[in-house]
Protein backbone atom coordinates (compact mmCIF):
# COMPACT_ATOMS: atom_id res chain seq x y z
CA UNK A 1 0.00 0.00 0.00
CA UNK A 2 1.19 3.53 -0.66
CA UNK A 3 2.10 6.07 2.00
CA UNK A 4 0.52 9.51 2.01
CA UNK A 5 0.68 12.93 3.65
CA UNK A 6 -2.15 15.07 5.03
CA UNK A 7 -1.44 18.71 5.83
CA UNK A 8 -2.95 19.72 9.16
CA UNK A 9 -4.95 22.56 7.64
CA UNK A 10 -6.79 19.84 5.65
CA UNK A 11 -7.40 17.69 8.72
CA UNK A 12 -10.88 19.09 9.57
CA UNK A 13 -12.07 18.25 6.06
CA UNK A 14 -10.59 14.78 6.37
CA UNK A 15 -12.50 14.13 9.60
CA UNK A 16 -15.64 15.54 8.00
CA UNK A 17 -15.19 13.01 5.20
CA UNK A 18 -14.91 10.16 7.71
CA UNK A 19 -18.02 11.19 9.63
CA UNK A 20 -20.11 11.49 6.46
CA UNK A 21 -20.41 7.70 6.13
CA UNK A 22 -19.21 6.29 9.46
CA UNK A 23 -19.68 6.65 13.17
CA UNK A 24 -16.29 7.96 14.29
CA UNK A 25 -14.93 7.44 17.81
CA UNK A 26 -11.90 9.41 18.88
CA UNK A 27 -10.05 10.50 22.05
CA UNK A 28 -11.81 13.39 23.77
CA UNK A 29 -10.63 15.16 26.92
CA UNK A 30 -13.25 15.16 29.64
CA UNK A 31 -12.97 15.81 33.40
CA UNK A 32 -9.17 15.82 33.27
CA UNK A 33 -8.62 12.59 31.33
CA UNK A 34 -9.26 11.22 27.85
CA UNK A 35 -11.84 8.71 26.67
CA UNK A 36 -13.13 7.53 23.30
CA UNK A 37 -16.40 9.19 22.32
CA UNK A 38 -18.46 9.65 19.19
CA UNK A 39 -17.11 12.77 17.48
CA UNK A 40 -18.54 14.91 14.70
CA UNK A 41 -15.66 17.27 13.93
CA UNK A 42 -11.88 17.53 14.29
CA UNK A 43 -12.05 20.18 17.01
CA UNK A 44 -13.40 17.65 19.48
CA UNK A 45 -10.32 15.41 19.25
CA UNK A 46 -7.50 15.42 21.78
CA UNK A 47 -4.54 14.04 19.82
CA UNK A 48 -2.06 14.98 22.55
CA UNK A 49 -3.29 12.14 24.73
CA UNK A 50 -1.21 9.01 25.27
CA UNK A 51 -3.78 6.51 26.56
CA UNK A 52 -7.42 6.83 27.47
CA UNK A 53 -8.19 5.68 30.99
CA UNK A 54 -10.66 3.08 29.72
CA UNK A 55 -9.36 1.26 26.67
CA UNK A 56 -11.22 1.34 23.33
CA UNK A 57 -11.97 -2.35 23.92
CA UNK A 58 -15.23 -1.00 25.35
CA UNK A 59 -16.36 0.05 21.87
CA UNK A 60 -16.29 -3.53 20.55
CA UNK A 61 -16.82 -5.54 23.75
CA UNK A 62 -19.44 -3.40 25.46
CA UNK A 63 -19.33 -2.92 29.22
CA UNK A 64 -23.10 -3.46 29.31
CA UNK A 65 -24.95 -5.13 26.45
CA UNK A 66 -28.50 -6.49 26.10
CA UNK A 67 -28.46 -9.95 24.50
CA UNK A 68 -32.20 -10.54 24.29
CA UNK A 69 -35.51 -9.40 25.78
CA UNK A 70 -38.39 -11.53 27.01
CA UNK A 71 -41.94 -11.42 28.31
CA UNK A 72 -42.96 -13.98 30.98
CA UNK A 73 -45.96 -16.27 31.15
CA UNK A 74 -47.49 -19.02 29.03
CA UNK A 75 -47.79 -16.60 26.13
CA UNK A 76 -44.35 -15.20 26.73
CA UNK A 77 -41.85 -14.49 24.01
CA UNK A 78 -38.14 -13.99 23.46
CA UNK A 79 -36.70 -11.46 21.04
CA UNK A 80 -32.98 -11.24 20.27
CA UNK A 81 -31.27 -7.88 20.21
CA UNK A 82 -30.36 -6.56 16.80
CA UNK A 83 -26.82 -7.32 15.70
CA UNK A 84 -24.79 -4.15 15.29
CA UNK A 85 -24.00 -3.56 11.62
CA UNK A 86 -23.27 0.17 11.47
CA UNK A 87 -19.96 1.17 9.92
CA UNK A 88 -17.66 2.73 12.49
CA UNK A 89 -14.09 4.00 12.87
CA UNK A 90 -11.89 4.11 15.94
CA UNK A 91 -9.63 7.06 15.16
CA UNK A 92 -6.23 7.65 16.81
CA UNK A 93 -6.10 4.30 18.59
CA UNK A 94 -2.63 3.56 19.94
CA UNK A 95 -0.81 0.49 18.55
CA UNK A 96 -0.88 -1.31 21.92
CA UNK A 97 -4.66 -0.89 22.15
CA UNK A 98 -5.08 -2.04 18.55
CA UNK A 99 -3.09 -5.16 19.44
CA UNK A 100 -5.61 -5.97 22.17
CA UNK A 101 -8.19 -6.94 19.55
CA UNK A 102 -5.78 -9.51 18.13
CA UNK A 103 -5.76 -11.05 21.61
CA UNK A 104 -9.53 -10.78 22.10
CA UNK A 105 -10.51 -12.14 18.67
CA UNK A 106 -9.94 -15.85 19.45
CA UNK A 107 -11.99 -15.49 22.65
CA UNK A 108 -15.11 -14.26 20.86
CA UNK A 109 -14.52 -15.89 17.47
CA UNK A 110 -13.28 -19.32 18.55
CA UNK A 111 -15.20 -22.50 19.33
CA UNK A 112 -18.24 -20.42 20.29
CA UNK A 113 -18.82 -17.41 18.04
CA UNK A 114 -20.17 -14.24 19.62
CA UNK A 115 -22.24 -12.43 16.96
CA UNK A 116 -22.33 -9.18 18.95
CA UNK A 117 -18.53 -8.89 19.15
CA UNK A 118 -17.86 -10.28 15.68
CA UNK A 119 -20.26 -7.92 13.93
CA UNK A 120 -18.84 -4.82 15.62
CA UNK A 121 -15.28 -6.01 14.94
CA UNK A 122 -15.92 -6.65 11.25
CA UNK A 123 -17.69 -3.32 10.79
CA UNK A 124 -15.02 -1.25 12.54
CA UNK A 125 -11.95 0.29 10.91
CA UNK A 126 -8.94 1.01 13.11
CA UNK A 127 -6.98 4.17 12.37
CA UNK A 128 -3.90 4.17 14.57
CA UNK A 129 -1.78 7.02 15.90
CA UNK A 130 1.94 6.57 16.54
CA UNK A 131 3.08 7.28 20.11
CA UNK A 132 5.54 10.17 19.86
CA UNK A 133 6.16 10.28 23.63
CA UNK A 134 5.52 7.07 25.61
CA UNK A 135 5.15 7.38 29.38
CA UNK A 136 7.19 5.80 32.16
CA UNK A 137 5.09 2.65 32.53
CA UNK A 138 4.76 1.83 28.83
CA UNK A 139 6.38 -1.49 27.91
CA UNK A 140 4.83 -2.53 24.58
CA UNK A 141 8.29 -3.39 23.20
CA UNK A 142 8.41 -6.37 25.58
CA UNK A 143 5.85 -8.02 23.27
CA UNK A 144 7.71 -7.36 20.01
CA UNK A 145 5.41 -4.40 19.47
CA UNK A 146 6.35 -0.82 18.64
CA UNK A 147 4.96 2.68 19.32
CA UNK A 148 4.66 3.01 15.53
CA UNK A 149 3.51 -0.49 14.60
CA UNK A 150 1.18 -0.93 11.63
CA UNK A 151 0.53 -4.61 12.39
CA UNK A 152 -2.96 -4.40 13.87
CA UNK A 153 -4.43 -1.27 12.27
CA UNK A 154 -5.97 -0.50 8.88
CA UNK A 155 -4.32 2.92 8.65
CA UNK A 156 -1.58 4.50 10.79
CA UNK A 157 -1.18 8.26 11.32
CA UNK A 158 2.10 9.73 12.55
CA UNK A 159 2.20 13.37 13.70
CA UNK A 160 5.01 15.24 11.91
CA UNK A 161 4.26 18.68 13.42
CA UNK A 162 2.55 20.47 10.52
CA UNK A 163 1.36 17.33 8.73
CA UNK A 164 0.42 13.69 9.21
CA UNK A 165 2.33 10.84 7.64
CA UNK A 166 -0.23 8.20 6.69
CA UNK A 167 0.46 4.52 6.10
CA UNK A 168 -2.41 2.66 4.43
CA UNK A 169 -2.10 -0.93 5.64
CA UNK A 170 -5.18 -2.91 4.55
CA UNK A 171 -7.76 -2.97 1.78
CA UNK A 172 -10.33 -1.69 4.27
CA UNK A 173 -8.08 1.28 4.92
CA UNK A 174 -7.49 1.88 1.22
CA UNK A 175 -11.20 1.82 0.41
CA UNK A 176 -11.91 4.23 3.26
CA UNK A 177 -9.34 6.78 2.24
CA UNK A 178 -9.84 6.76 -1.53
CA UNK A 179 -12.82 9.19 -1.58
CA UNK A 180 -10.62 11.78 0.19
CA UNK A 181 -7.66 11.45 -2.16
CA UNK A 182 -7.87 15.15 -3.13
CA UNK A 183 -6.87 16.08 0.41
CA UNK A 184 -3.81 13.82 0.34
CA UNK A 185 -0.43 13.82 -1.33
CA UNK A 186 2.11 11.09 -1.87
CA UNK A 187 4.75 10.99 0.82
CA UNK A 188 8.43 11.55 0.25
CA UNK A 189 11.46 9.66 1.54
CA UNK A 190 12.04 12.56 3.96
CA UNK A 191 8.67 11.96 5.62
CA UNK A 192 9.29 8.25 5.81
CA UNK A 193 12.63 8.95 7.48
CA UNK A 194 10.96 11.42 9.87
CA UNK A 195 8.58 8.68 10.98
CA UNK A 196 11.46 6.29 11.58
CA UNK A 197 13.25 8.90 13.70
CA UNK A 198 10.11 9.44 15.82
CA UNK A 199 9.60 5.70 16.35
CA UNK A 200 13.27 5.10 17.20
CA UNK A 201 13.16 7.98 19.69
CA UNK A 202 9.97 6.58 21.25
CA UNK A 203 11.49 3.11 21.58
CA UNK A 204 14.54 4.60 23.31
CA UNK A 205 12.20 6.44 25.70
CA UNK A 206 10.67 3.16 26.88
CA UNK A 207 12.79 2.27 29.89
CA UNK A 208 10.77 -0.56 31.40
CA UNK A 209 10.89 -4.14 30.18
CA UNK A 210 9.17 -7.39 31.04
CA UNK A 211 11.31 -10.47 30.53
CA UNK A 212 8.97 -13.22 29.36
CA UNK A 213 11.57 -15.82 28.41
CA UNK A 214 10.50 -19.14 29.88
CA UNK A 215 7.73 -17.51 31.91
CA UNK A 216 5.18 -20.31 31.33
CA UNK A 217 7.26 -23.19 32.78
CA UNK A 218 8.48 -20.92 35.56
CA UNK A 219 4.90 -20.17 36.60
CA UNK A 220 4.04 -23.87 36.35
CA UNK A 221 6.63 -24.55 39.02
CA UNK A 222 5.51 -21.99 41.59
CA UNK A 223 1.73 -22.35 41.81
CA UNK A 224 1.86 -22.57 45.63
CA UNK A 225 4.68 -20.08 46.14
CA UNK A 226 4.43 -17.54 48.97
CA UNK A 227 4.76 -14.74 46.37
CA UNK A 228 1.02 -14.94 45.75
CA UNK A 229 0.20 -14.76 49.46
CA UNK A 230 2.49 -11.75 49.94
CA UNK A 231 1.07 -9.92 46.93
CA UNK A 232 -2.49 -10.59 48.07
CA UNK A 233 -1.76 -8.93 51.42
CA UNK A 234 -1.34 -5.66 49.53
CA UNK A 235 -4.21 -6.07 47.05
CA UNK A 236 -7.59 -4.61 48.04
CA UNK A 237 -9.55 -6.50 45.36
CA UNK A 238 -10.97 -3.39 43.71
CA UNK A 239 -10.76 -4.81 40.17
CA UNK A 240 -9.32 -1.63 38.61
CA UNK A 241 -6.53 -3.64 36.96
CA UNK A 242 -9.04 -5.82 35.12
CA UNK A 243 -11.59 -3.16 34.18
CA UNK A 244 -8.94 -0.89 32.65
CA UNK A 245 -7.05 -3.71 30.96
CA UNK A 246 -7.51 -3.81 27.16
CA UNK A 247 -7.37 -7.63 27.08
CA UNK A 248 -9.39 -8.72 30.13
CA UNK A 249 -12.69 -10.17 28.92
CA UNK A 250 -14.51 -11.78 31.86
CA UNK A 251 -18.24 -11.14 31.91
CA UNK A 252 -21.40 -12.04 33.80
CA UNK A 253 -24.95 -12.40 32.46
CA UNK A 254 -27.83 -11.08 34.51
CA UNK A 255 -31.59 -11.28 34.05
CA UNK A 256 -33.36 -8.04 34.88
CA UNK A 257 -37.14 -8.00 34.82
CA UNK A 258 -40.39 -6.42 35.89
CA UNK A 259 -43.77 -8.21 36.01
CA UNK A 260 -44.32 -7.53 32.31
CA UNK A 261 -40.90 -7.69 30.62
CA UNK A 262 -37.26 -8.51 31.13
CA UNK A 263 -33.87 -8.73 29.49
CA UNK A 264 -30.71 -10.76 29.70
CA UNK A 265 -27.78 -8.39 29.97
CA UNK A 266 -24.08 -9.08 29.66
CA UNK A 267 -21.84 -6.98 31.91
CA UNK A 268 -18.11 -6.91 32.50
CA UNK A 269 -16.94 -8.94 35.48
CA UNK A 270 -13.59 -9.30 37.23
CA UNK A 271 -11.68 -12.34 38.44
CA UNK A 272 -10.63 -10.18 41.39
CA UNK A 273 -14.12 -10.34 42.92
CA UNK A 274 -15.14 -13.12 45.34
CA UNK A 275 -18.47 -13.58 43.50
CA UNK A 276 -16.68 -14.39 40.25
CA UNK A 277 -17.29 -18.04 39.19
CA UNK A 278 -19.35 -18.56 42.37
CA UNK A 279 -21.14 -21.86 41.71
CA UNK A 280 -24.85 -22.39 42.37
CA UNK A 281 -23.95 -24.92 45.08
CA UNK A 282 -22.25 -22.12 47.02
CA UNK A 283 -18.74 -23.30 46.15
CA UNK A 284 -16.15 -20.76 45.04
CA UNK A 285 -13.05 -22.29 43.36
CA UNK A 286 -11.04 -19.18 44.28
CA UNK A 287 -12.18 -18.49 47.84
CA UNK A 288 -9.32 -16.24 48.96
CA UNK A 289 -7.77 -13.10 47.53
CA UNK A 290 -4.51 -15.01 47.06
CA UNK A 291 -6.30 -17.38 44.67
CA UNK A 292 -7.69 -14.47 42.70
CA UNK A 293 -4.41 -12.52 42.51
CA UNK A 294 -2.64 -15.65 41.32
CA UNK A 295 -5.35 -16.41 38.76
CA UNK A 296 -5.02 -12.97 37.16
CA UNK A 297 -1.30 -13.46 36.59
CA UNK A 298 -1.59 -17.09 35.46
CA UNK A 299 -4.40 -16.31 33.04
CA UNK A 300 -2.37 -13.66 31.23
CA UNK A 301 1.06 -15.24 31.33
CA UNK A 302 0.42 -18.99 31.49
CA UNK A 303 -3.07 -20.15 30.51
CA UNK A 304 -3.58 -17.79 27.57
CA UNK A 305 -0.13 -18.45 26.04
CA UNK A 306 -0.77 -22.19 26.33
CA UNK A 307 -4.20 -21.98 24.72
CA UNK A 308 -3.73 -19.20 22.15
CA UNK A 309 0.05 -18.90 21.79
CA UNK A 310 0.03 -15.23 22.77
CA UNK A 311 0.48 -13.38 26.07
CA UNK A 312 -2.70 -11.60 27.17
CA UNK A 313 -0.96 -8.30 27.85
CA UNK A 314 -0.14 -5.37 25.55
CA UNK A 315 2.27 -3.44 27.77
CA UNK A 316 -0.01 -0.39 27.98
CA UNK A 317 0.77 0.11 31.69
CA UNK A 318 -2.75 1.08 32.77
CA UNK A 319 -2.85 -1.49 35.58
CA UNK A 320 0.37 -0.01 36.97
CA UNK A 321 -0.68 3.62 36.58
CA UNK A 322 -4.04 3.28 38.32
CA UNK A 323 -3.55 0.55 40.93
CA UNK A 324 -4.41 2.28 44.24
CA UNK A 325 -1.89 0.18 46.21
CA UNK A 326 0.91 0.30 43.59
CA UNK A 327 1.02 -3.36 42.59
CA UNK A 328 3.31 -3.39 39.56
CA UNK A 329 2.88 -6.27 37.09
CA UNK A 330 6.42 -5.80 35.76
CA UNK A 331 7.89 -6.08 39.25
CA UNK A 332 5.72 -9.12 39.90
CA UNK A 333 6.98 -10.93 36.80
CA UNK A 334 10.56 -9.97 37.74
CA UNK A 335 10.01 -11.67 41.11
CA UNK A 336 8.82 -14.78 39.30
CA UNK A 337 12.05 -14.71 37.30
CA UNK A 338 14.11 -14.56 40.49
CA UNK A 339 12.10 -16.95 42.65
CA UNK A 340 11.22 -19.66 40.13
CA UNK A 341 13.19 -22.88 40.55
Amino acid sequence: MENLVLQKDQFPDFIKGLTSNHIVYGPVKEDGFSLFKNIKEAGELNLKYLLTRVSPKSLIFKQTETLFKFTPGRKGSVSSSEIYDEKSIIFAIRPCDARSFKILDPVFNGDFEDPFYISKRENTILIGLTCNKPERNCFCTSFDDSPGSTENVDILFTDLDNRFYIEVVTEKGKNLIEPMSKLLAKSSSDEEEAKKIIVNSSVETISREMNLKGIVPKLDGMFDHELWFNTALKCIGCGICTFLCPTCHCFDMQDESTLREGARIRVWDSCMYPEYTHHASGHNPRPSRMNRVRNRVYHKFSYFPKNEDVTACTGCGRCIDFCPVNIDIIDLIEKVEVLAK
